[in-house]
């Protein structure tokens, strides 16, 4: 019996002949430099392949994932991707990704223990018990845990504009913004959480703004008439909100 993964070995084949022949010179191209403009850090889930989900070929996209999309100071395999993208490719976009569904998320407040990925996760169950007050208008259902999703993803953002590299960077002029979004298994639509900070001063306005969509959200959800309402509409009800806003 062979264990020699024959299927995705004649796969790889087909795909590249695809490739070559739609463009005879991708490979060649590929293999000089990579120039990307976009830092993705997103999760690990094998359901959010990012560079299908902005339509982008390899080379296009620089891409760091870890198991719930968690930007912790003391992960040096995170920073380290960081600090290549920013100082070396130049990146001129940082976005945090993370999605509806997400295990991980999930997991952090449930009472199960999972093992050493409990460690892990604590950082998520942070961000639950810093924001309870404001997750408190949903129950244990979906939607708790997309606003959890949401939460986590503009949490991360900050941490990544707290961070020295991108800290530095700014204060080189360098030209930069980080963005926080969430993508949606059930539609393969990316909600932008309206998180994008361009420079030091542009943080705090940016996570407040952010969490001002997420209070909005709360309002919409005390409405008998919302139960069960996905995080899609929902979302659109408040852009409707904020653009009469503005």
């Amino acid at each position: 019996m062979s264990n020699r993964l024959t299927d995705l070995l004649e796969s790889n084949k087909e795909w590249a002949e695809k490739i070559n022949k739609e463009d005879p010179a991708f490979f060649e191209t590929l293999a000089q430099q990579q120039s990307p403009k976009y830092l993705w850090i997103g999760c690990s889930d094998s359901r959010v392949p990012a560079n299908e989900i902005v339509g982008m070929l390899p080379g296009e996209l620089f891409v760091h994932r870890n198991v719930a999309n968690l930007v912790i100071h003391s992960d040096m395999n995170c920073l380290s991707v960081i600090q290549y993208a920013v100082q070396v490719l130049k990146v001129e976009h940082i976005l945090v990704v993370g999605h509806y569904g997400c295990g991980g998320v999930a997991a952090s407040i449930a009472d199960k223990s999972n093992g050493m990925i409990d460690n892990w996760l604590r950082h998520i169950r942070n961000v639950y018990v810093h924001h309870k007050d404001l997750l408190s208008a949903w129950d244990h259902s979906h939607q708790k845990l997309d606003r959890l999703c949401e939460l986590n993803v503009i949490e991360q953002a900050y941490n990544v504009c707290d961070s020295t590299i991108v800290q530095e960077a700014w204060a080189a002029g360098q030209k930069l913004t980080v963005h926080g979004w969430v993508y949606g298994l059930s539609d393969g639509l990316v909600n932008d959480l309206e998180f994008n900070a361009s420079c030091k001063d542009d943080v705090p306005e940016q996570y407040k703004l952010a969490l001002s969509k997420i209070e909005a959200l709360r309002e919409l959800a005390m409405a008998s008439s919302n139960k069960g309402k996905s995080a899609r509409s929902l979302w659109a009800r408040v852009q409707q909100v904020f653009n009469k806003a503005n």
